[in-house]
């Protein structure tokens, strides 16, 4: 099973940004699709953002998309996602997760990390 873990995460003010990351120790993550979820308090996690392993394409939810970016870095075997314009309801815990399918669907993500939270304040 692959291990992973998060980092990155913090608090900041609204507008912020931060590069939360994505790091495997055991295994390659190029062959897996790696997803970016997150769940507020209360709240069902979500699906935020999947980079496929197949062709490399990137699919982001509507609430985050133009501000988050996600990208792979194989050299330090870690996947990346990139938070600008951070708002409020973006306050949660952040996990990744890989899929050894290489796409981009919610329901084959497994071996979640332990999170990082990400708090944006006014």
């Amino acid at each position: 099973q692959v291990q992973l873990a998060e980092s990155g995460g913090g608090s900041v003010q609204p507008g912020g940004s931060l590069r939360l990351s994505c790091a495997a120790s055991e295994f390659s993550l190029d062959y897996y699709a790696i997803a970016w979820f997150r769940q507020a308090p209360g709240k069902e996690r979500e699906g935020v953002s999947c980079i496929s392993s197949i062709d490399g394409s990137t699919f982001y939810a509507d609430s985050v998309k133009g501000r988050f970016t996600i990208f792979r870095d194989n050299a330090k075997n870690s996947v990346y996602l990139r938070m600008n314009s951070l708002k409020p309801e973006d306050t949660a815990v952040y996990y990744c997760a890989t899929s050894p399918w290489g796409r981009c669907r919610w329901p084959d993500f497994g071996s979640w990390g332990r999170g990082t939270q990400v708090t944006v304040f006014s």
